[in-house]
């Protein structure tokens, strides 16, 4: 695939976001992703500027203040943002920028970059969005209705996105996100 561009891949807590991205990092190793700053705690495993810049609250807050955010919003009690110096950093070197990020945050980033494409990755029902969280296994029963509660507002956005893609088998739905980016690549060349 021919490099340069902005892709947004997002959809509810649990429909394969980070696979997803994995699976077409691994098709095309040029494909990369921002990292994002949280004020959320770190996962077992995850490390500061590799997978989040694991911020404060009123560290949030001052980059914040300080304009350095593309996107940010508050979503299940953390904040969650896309630095500009990580979307600027990775353009200028031509390379094609995925950004994974929850739906009001991908609508920011539409308004601030129009020529970023838009992609909602559907889980294939709720139910077995449902059975994706609980298999993580690192959420209690609140934070499952809250993430449920969320992803059946997120759901509500799907339309305002370029395409729609349903994550029921991950290789296909790996296949056919690849082939959009190619196409969209291909149309702007």
């Amino acid at each position: 695939m021919k490099q340069g561009g902005i892709y947004i891949l997002s959809g509810p807590s649990g429909c394969g976001k980070n696979t997803v991205y994995e699976g077409l990092r691994a098709l095309d190793p040029d494909i990369v992703q921002t990292v994002s700053a949280t004020t959320r705690k770190p996962r077992l495993g995850e490390r500061n500027g590799v997978d989040y810049f694991f911020l404060t609250g009123p560290e949030f807050k001052q980059r914040i203040d300080d304009g350095e955010f593309v996107e940010y919003v508050t979503y299940g009690g953390n904040c969650y943002g896309t630095l500009k110096s990580e979307v600027r950093r990775l353009t200028d070197l031509g390379k094609t920028v995925v950004l994974v990020i929850e739906v009001r945050g991908a609508l920011n980033i539409k308004r601030m970059f129009p020529q970023a494409v838009a992609i909602f990755i559907e889980p294939p029902s709720m139910e077995e969005l449902i059975r994706r969280i609980n298999k993580r296994g690192d959420n209690n029963d609140a934070e499952i209705e809250l993430r449920m509660n969320i992803a059946k507002e997120e759901m509500t956005f799907r339309d305002k996105y370029d395409y729609r893609v349903v994550n029921d088998d991950l290789d296909t739905c790996i296949k056919d996100i690849y082939q959009i980016m190619q196409k969209e690549s291909d149309q702007h060349d």
